[in-house]
């Protein structure tokens, strides 16, 4: 290996794809593009080659092309469980055409999962052990051989996904429907569902005082929690379960650039830098979410913190439900997840309702884990908004995690992952493991 060669990794997800230029002796990070979607199963292969072409042009100046000897990409959608699975055949096909166009002749060219990758971006590139994905949707894996051996969950929002943004999301509109009609208690959420979706002021059941700061709609809601971003709510392929159509993603604005023409674009954001996760951060939050209630409503302790009942009459509830429910029919159901971060908001205002349903969400999460039999001590790295350093589910699901000996470690996505693996793919010497 020669000291002047370099790698490229790839994170193609559902909102974005990231390519990263880095030394091929050290993994030093010398150039970053971004582009548009690179789901490999939902994104068409011509597409799809553009933006990784665009994403590589971006990341590797020209003059640098013939010093690439090896690129390695995670894409939402593929997987190596079988020499002929579709969205792997479409990775490979779209990234050899992507590197042909701009001049790159690696020597090594490597296609694994979104998951795959990420788990791979933990400190010291790790090769076995458990990956576990919490944003728009919810999937685990058993890694082994930094291959995914054994999978649990990413079935979709229509048949799991349980715990996820979407399940989050479609709980809030819940509590605040059945709150409306009486079969609930009283819950913050209720108000900021409608406002989020644009029921008229007087409809809402606290119509002359917010009961907190909050967004006024979908536009306010990014910032909140934690969950925007890619791997976050935004988040797809591998990483929303399942890789949803909803995952192509719309125009970005940008222009072609060394000769690669766009036939349509998607745009996305950049990422936030890998960190681990504590299994003690802020785990006073899990106590204070009792079992005993529902996303529907609550008894015991938890009802000290149910908002005062509003002066809510039935005909402001019944023009409150006429207007919440034909918005919410009116949108994608996937794009439910968008409420999700409402819910960490209204009970970080102590809202019993809301940390009910997060409760319930950080205990469908651990039931994926524990599908895998994971082993005293093993690592689990997570990715996803719901898990980041200021996920909403974070410390409840460490808490529940202690159980079994076991602590999360974060990262942003696959693009450190990616380039280990091209590394690795061109016969580099593996990353320093981590030091505890």
């Amino acid at each position: 290996m020669r000291d002047r060669d370099l790698v490229v990794g790839l994170d193609a997800g559902g909102t974005r794809t990231r390519a990263v230029l880095a030394s091929a002796v050290d993994g030093r990070v010398l150039g970053q593009g971004v582009a548009g979607p690179g789901n490999a199963l939902t994104v068409p292969v011509p597409l799809l080659t553009y933006h990784l072409a665009e994403a590589v042009a971006r990341a590797v100046p020209e003059a640098d092309r013939a010093r690439v000897v090896a690129v390695a990409g995670g894409f939402a959608g593929a997987a190596e469980t079988a020499p002929d699975e579709p969205g792997r055949l479409n990775a490979l096909a779209a990234l050899t055409a992507a590197l042909r166009r701009l001049g790159i002749a690696a020597d090594s060219v490597g296609v694994s999962s979104d998951i795959e990758a990420a788990f791979a971006s933990a400190p010291g590139a790790p090769a076995d052990g458990l990956a576990l994905v919490a944003g728009t949707g919810v999937v685990a894996m058993r890694i082994r051989d930094r291959r995914c051996a054994v999978t649990v969950g990413g079935d979709g929002w229509l048949l799991g996904d349980d715990g996820g943004g979407f399940w989050i999301g479609r709980s809030a509109v819940r509590a605040a429907l059945r709150m409306a009609d009486g079969r609930g208690g009283p819950t913050t959420l209720a108000d900021a569902v409608g406002r989020a979706l644009g029921v008229p002021i007087g409809a809402l059941p606290y119509a002359e005082e917010r009961p907190y700061g909050g967004p006024a709609g979908l536009a306010g809601l990014a910032g909140l929690g934690g969950l925007g971003g890619e791997g976050g709510l935004g988040g797809a392929g591998g990483r929303d379960g399942g890789g949803s159509p909803s995952d192509a993603g719309g125009p970005n604005g940008v222009g072609s650039r060394d000769g690669v023409e766009s036939p349509r674009s998607g745009g996305g954001g950049p990422n936030p830098a890998v960190g681990p996760v504590s299994a003690d951060a802020s785990a006073s939050a899990s106590a204070s979410a009792s079992a005993s209630v529902s996303a529907s409503g609550a008894s015991g302790p938890a009802r000290e913190r149910l908002p005062a009942e509003p002066e809510w009459s039935p005909d402001r509830r019944a023009a409150y439900r006429m207007h919440l429910l034909p918005a919410v029919m009116a949108e994608p159901p996937i794009h439910l997840a968008r409420l999700a971060p409402l819910v960490a908001e209204a009970a970080r205002h102590e809202d019993a309702v809301a940390r009910a349903i997060l409760a319930e969400a950080a205990d469908h999460l651990l039931e994926p884990v524990r599908a895998l039999a994971p082993r005293q001590g093993e690592r689990i790295v997570a990715t996803g908004g719901l898990l980041g350093p200021e996920g909403p589910l974070t410390a409840l699901l460490s808490e529940r995690l202690k159980a079994f000996g076991l602590t999360l470690d974060w990262v942003a996505d696959g693009c450190r992952g990616a380039v280990a693996l091209a590394r690795l793919g061109h016969g580099g010497p593996p990353p320093t493991s981590r030091t505890t």
